[in-house]
């Protein structure tokens, strides 16, 4: 059965400057809302390397440090379809913001008003989790019938 399964990755970085965060007000496709620059990995590359390349590519900013906070996942079991995200977290970055970036205007919002902006439930989730000490895992099964999440699974160690 695995051998049927479809794998898809992604990257996600909460880039932290003292009180505030790094994010993307993102208005195109089904991932609209204010959410941590990353994006797909690309094969073969390492997960640190894409994600240095997507906030490269989003931001302008180039990253280091970046400090491995956790996996978030959907599972969709009706399509045999897993998309796993690679969550990092970084207060290490040089450069200028891109004035026009592609995936969406950017913002540095403060940490405590971040989760009252437009955003994705899943970032929500593990929002708070990028500044925990540990790491986590949160696995969101999907129910493909009712197009929309059936069970989510927090583990923090």
């Amino acid at each position: 059965m695995s051998e049927n399964i479809i794998y898809k990755i992604w990257t996600v970085i909460m880039i932290q400057d003292g009180d505030k965060v790094l994010l993307l007000n993102r208005q195109h496709d089904k991932f609209k809302g204010f959410l941590p620059p990353g994006g797909k990995v690309d094969f073969p590359e390492s997960f640190v390397d894409g994600a240095i390349r997507e906030v490269r590519e989003e931001t302008g900013l180039e990253v280091s440090n970046l400090v491995f906070k956790g996996i978030s996942e959907f599972v969709n079991p009706a399509v045999n379809k897993r998309y796993i995200m690679m969550n990092y977290w970084t207060k290490d970055f040089t450069g200028e913001l891109l004035e026009n970036p592609s995936e969406g205007e950017l913002h540095w919002v403060k940490i405590d008003e971040a989760k009252e902006l437009p955003m994705q439930e899943d970032i929500k989730i593990r929002f708070d989790l990028f500044f925990e000490k540990g790491t986590f895992e949160i696995q969101t099964v999907w129910n493909e019938e009712k197009n929309r999440p059936e069970e989510v699974f927090i583990k923090k160690t």
